[in-house]
């Protein structure tokens, strides 16, 4: 079953733990966000295998952007 991990704000990313190929734990953190001097971990909500990394350090993303998709 696919899982795309989206955004659930307005933010910049800060790290990006994963890359196409890593495999992954159900909670394990994918990547770290940063908002209003706030981080906010993105974690896996299922174990699978990262099959498209959509962002990089930097990046500003949008509320509902997906970050990484996972299967």
């Amino acid at each position: 079953m696919t899982q795309r991990i989206a955004s659930d704000l307005v933010a910049n990313v800060a790290l990006v733990h994963v890359r196409v190929g890593s495999s992954v734990q159900a909670g394990d953190e994918v990547a770290l966000l940063e908002s209003m001097k706030m981080e906010i971990p993105v974690v896996a909500e299922e174990p699978g295998t990262v099959t498209d990394v959509r962002v990089t350090p930097g990046d500003v993303v949008q509320e509902g952007d997906v970050l990484v998709v996972i299967d």
